[in-house]
């Protein structure tokens, strides 16, 4: 796999986990680096450092334990704040700052924040201009392709980012309007990555050894932010990068390495959120594991009754014992 450099910072490869609010939290985070992604940027936090003092908020910020390289997502509207919130954040230990301007959440939106943003050009700037003045670590921007389908604008956007100091770039193949709907384009990623000189990384639907594959040769992409499809699947990483560098696919995980991978999961969220709210968090995690295995539906309900982290684990052990004896040996 191919290393990739983000200004001063090198990756191991060009393998990402894109940041992913409520779900790229570090034990996510440290699971998808055993796995083999490059980097796993963390959770998007706002721009008000008021708010920093939260328990959410505190947590989802990174410090000198995470792991290298620190990459944390800021979102705003209001340029000095964000310049501030990028200072507090290398202050604390990130490596790298990413801005938000792909978020298509409404909560995000209506604030004119994420990708709301990319209705207006001259604030686009006037935001990085301040962030990158304001620290002296690598700034990355996360974008859409544009507003809506009549409004992709993600070429001039990119122009300005690479103007402003930006040292990468993803894109997500769909408009801020399409939200998650339909399917991802990744012709306009393309025209992006042959319009500027920086490292451009393809966004959206990239959910297999194959489709990863595919999403490079088509845009020419530097490397691939993998989101969604890494839920329940830390591994995918795994199973991306030896197809990419032997055009070989992976047996299936077996099934002892996932309970080894969800029972770790489990215990590091139960460590770091504390006994009632890593309880809590296992739960949505858990049901992302159990797509790939079968006849679980009984088994979640089950469990999400469960409020002891302790009975969670056993619940867990004691699936993989019955799969293991009915002679299921690795996930679907």
């Amino acid at each position: 796999m191919p290393a990739l450099n983000i200004g001063t910072v090198r990756l191991a490869n060009n393998l990402i986990l894109a940041p992913m609010a409520g779900i790229s939290d570090r034990p996510f985070r440290e699971l998808c680096r055993h796995f083999g992604a490059g980097m796993a940027v963390a959770e998007m936090v706002t721009s008000d450092t008021r708010l920093w003092d939260s328990r959410k908020s505190s947590l989802r910020l990174v410090n000198d334990d995470d792991q290298e390289p620190r990459s944390i997502q800021i979102a705003g509207s209001e340029p000095e704040q964000m310049a501030e919130a990028a200072r507090g954040c290398v202050a604390l230990g990130a490596q790298i700052i990413d801005i938000n301007m792909g978020c298509p959440a409404k909560k995000v939106c209506n604030k004119a924040a994420g990708s709301a943003l990319l209705k207006d050009e001259l604030l686009v700037a006037q935001i990085l201009h301040a962030v990158v003045t304001a620290v002296t670590v690598p700034v990355t921007l996360k974008i859409r392709t544009g507003w809506d389908t009549e409004n992709r604008n993600a070429l001039r956007i990119a122009r300005i980012a690479e103007q402003e100091g930006i040292q990468a770039l993803a894109i997500h193949g769909r408009t801020r309007a399409e939200r998650f709907n339909g399917v991802a384009e990744y012709d306009t990623i393309a025209a992006v990555k042959q319009a500027i000189g920086i490292p451009v990384l393809a966004n959206g639907d990239i959910d297999s050894p194959q489709k990863a594959r595919f999403v490079l040769e088509h845009t020419g992409a530097d490397g691939l932010l993998i989101g969604r499809a890494a839920r329940g699947r830390p591994w995918l990483f795994r199973e991306m990068g030896h197809y990419l560098a032997s055009g070989e696919l992976l047996p299936p995980l077996p099934l002892g390495e996932m309970q080894e991978t969800l029972t770790l999961h489990l215990a590091r969220m139960h460590a770091f959120y504390g006994p009632v709210m890593g309880v809590r968090i296992a739960r949505k995690h858990l049901a992302w594991y159990l797509q790939w295995l079968p006849d679980t539906g009984a088994f979640r309900s089950r469990f999400n009754s469960l409020d002891n982290s302790g009975l969670q684990l056993q619940a867990v052990n004691e699936l993989f014992e019955r799969l293991h004896a009915q002679g299921i040996e690795h996930a679907a």
